[in-house]
């Protein structure tokens, strides 16, 4: 695997999330002067003797009209999700925090690992589930968290359990967890769109007239559209590189000089990762290891193909080779 210094990785991290950040309202914006378009053209507006090149002036006035309720509707979605992303995430993992009077022992671990690191203290979270799983989240030190669940605490030994909060750590502390959290945001606007219009059109009052067949069309246009808006956020979240485990695997080496910990802790953690509470792909990516069931035959080379996460035997044969 190439090396890449961790200035290096925190700089494309925040390049990274700053392209999805400008990304996102062009995408919407395309999103829905082709909306208009796609309307235009199969709406009753539409004359097929005529060429679509003369509704153009049409499209660009409808979409320029639309435009500033659009971009409220991304700006306002952007600053509840930068005010309330954490909130998301924990019901989304049914995590919640961890008092120190609860388990001094994690909070030891965490704190002398960021003392020596000189990074600040994160939040510490625990999902109340037997399986072995963890994750960090946040965008800045305010939110930066480190969760996990009940059954990596009180299965890992202290050296296992302290490799793995460096490895969450140094997600943190490469700006991985900046990037998922804004993919994820992304991800999560398109899915809702879809849902909303889909259910829409599914319970939508039932009419006689032509009002129906164009309301539907409507609503269809908007389905296909929020769906391939969904489709390219996935693709987005797909470009973000595995390689960022391998490096974070080996920022826990490197903070606490004992590989074969963290080697030994993915080997438990492979036996039992399903965490109940997590069904979306999109938060799954933040784990250590993907929070779900084993998959065989062809689902499995299917999930394989698009995995987010690298196959953690690669990954514990690299930490045993430091």
């Amino acid at each position: 695997m190439e090396y890449i210094g961790l200035e290096t990785q925190i700089r494309k991290n925040n390049f990274k999330s700053t392209f999805l950040l400008i990304l996102f309202p062009c995408v919407v914006v395309g999103l829905t002067w082709l909306f208009f378009f796609l309307f235009m053209l199969l709406g009753t507006y539409n004359n097929p003797d005529d060429s679509v090149t003369n509704y153009l002036p049409s499209i660009n006035a409808w979409c320029l009209n639309a435009l500033p309720w659009v971009l409220g509707g991304v700006a306002l979605w952007m600053l509840i999700a930068y005010f309330s992303h954490s909130l998301m995430i924990q019901a989304a993992t049914a995590s919640f925090p961890l008092e120190r009077r609860d388990n001094k022992r994690v909070y030891n671990l965490v704190e002398n690992l960021c003392m020596a690191n000189g990074m600040s203290m994160p939040k510490i979270n625990v999902i109340e589930d037997d399986s072995l799983n963890a994750f960090a989240s946040g965008i800045n030190n305010k939110t930066y968290t480190v969760t996990l669940s009940r059954g990596i605490i009180h299965k890992l030994n202290d050296e296992e359990l302290e490799a793995v909060i460096a490895h969450e750590l140094t997600h943190i502390r490469n700006h991985d967890v900046r990037l998922l959290i804004v993919s994820i945001v992304f991800v999560g606007i398109f899915a809702f769109l879809s849902q909303m219009l889909l259910r829409t059109l599914i319970f939508a009052p039932r009419r006689s007239n032509d009002k129906k067949d164009g309301g539907a069309a409507i609503i269809l246009i908007g389905l296909a559209i929020a769906a391939l808006g969904y489709l390219i956020s996935i693709l987005l979240r797909f470009g973000i590189s595995r390689k960022r485990e391998y490096l974070a695997d080996a920022g826990s080496a490197e903070m606490t000089k004992n590989p074969l910990a963290l080697a030994s802790a993915l080997r438990k953690i492979s036996d039992d990762p399903l965490i109940e509470a997590v069904e979306r792909d999109d938060v799954a990516q933040l784990f250590i290891e993907h929070p779900s069931g084993e998959k065989s035959g062809i689902m499995a080379a299917f999930a394989g193909l698009f995995a987010t996460h690298p196959p953690i035997q690669k990954r514990i044969k690299v930490l045993e080779q430091f």
